[in-house]
């Protein structure tokens, strides 16, 4: 029988919340391990020329990072296409009956496009976070198991939006890649959830995860909140999209393919931690260029430190 949660918060959600953003050094271009003695930060970012599109081939050289408004040096760099592990967020309340059908299709499209060594879970919530897998299974790699798992439990209900994306937040620090994203699928705001917006954006800030958000917009539901829905995803370098209609949502959903598969991730190590006080959030900011043309990125703009009780 598989886990049905109620939705609810309390002080569990924060046990994850300080430093998932610190590992070790990458031992290889695309292999990640965790380690406590070694405050690395990791970034992903997506870079766009305004003519031509995803850049690739891209080196370390090509980027500079601040962290505070202070250059730091780049330690690690993995270049696109990483392996990624990704969760499709998918809300089940009443206000999605007749859109849900376009949803599960364009996700399942977007799997069979993905990398052979992405694994996936599924989250479906209205009242309750409803894992799409069985509990013996966190992670899959098959279509037909995605398929079962995104058409499980019941449509109907309220909207527990904000507990359904830190539920699959603490879920991905589960998973055996660096590289992780959520996509959230919702056609409202929050109207349910046992954590408030503000505990929630501090999760988001001090975890590794890429937030992509589609707000499937209904002008009749009261809670819609597309700004919220938008800041998630700006926070963590994903993106936002509010499709006019139901046949936006699959080229939606290949857009966000091609944009996790064209992601670099960057490390570095701060060198200023120790003067850092109570200041536990900090402000990051990645550049690009080549050859003197500079480009557009999208990545994480903050992070948090862990405080000293948080890292013993």
């Amino acid at each position: 029988m598989r886990q049905i949660l109620q939705t609810g918060c309390g002080s569990a959600f924060l046990l994850l919340a300080p430093g998932l953003l610190f590992q070790s050094p990458l031992p290889s271009q695309h292999e990640f391990t965790f380690s406590d003695n070694v405050n690395l930060v990791l970034l992903d970012a997506s870079v766009k020329d305004p003519h031509t599109g995803y850049v690739l081939g891209l080196q370390k050289e090509n980027f500079r990072v601040t962290d505070d408004g202070k250059s730091q040096v780049i330690t690690q760099f993995a270049s696109v296409d990483s392996p990624v592990t990704l969760g499709l967020v998918v809300d089940n309340s009443g206000s999605m009956r007749t859109k849900r059908d376009e949803v599960l299709q364009a996700g399942l499209a977007f799997a069979r496009e993905s990398n052979a060594r992405d694994e996936f879970f599924v989250v479906n919530f209205n009242n309750a976070i409803v894992p799409g897998l069985p509990p013996q299974m966190p992670f899959t790699d098959s279509l037909p198991m995605l398929k079962r798992a995104l058409y499980y439990g019941r449509v109907g209900g309220q909207t527990a939006l904000y507990d359904a994306i830190s539920y699959s937040l603490r879920h991905l620090e589960l998973g055996h890649h660096e590289q992780r994203t959520l996509i959230v699928v919702s056609d409202g705001g929050d109207n349910v959830s046992k954590i408030s917006r503000t505990s929630l954006l501090d999760q988001i800030e001090s975890s590794r995860a890429t937030i992509y958000t589609v707000g499937l917009a209904d002008p009749e539901n009261r809670d819609l909140n597309p700004a919220v829905l938008r800041k998630f995803a700006a926070l963590t370098g994903g993106e936002y999209f509010q499709p006019k209609n139901l046949d936006d949502v699959l080229p939606i959903f290949e857009r966000i393919s091609k944009d996790i598969r064209s992601r670099y991730t960057i490390g570095f190590v701060p060198n200023d931690l120790s003067a850092s006080g109570k200041r536990t959030l900090r402000t990051v900011k990645v550049t690009a260029s080549r050859d003197g043309q500079r480009f557009t990125v999208r990545a994480r703009t903050t992070y948090r430190v862990p405080t000293p009780a948080n890292k013993a």
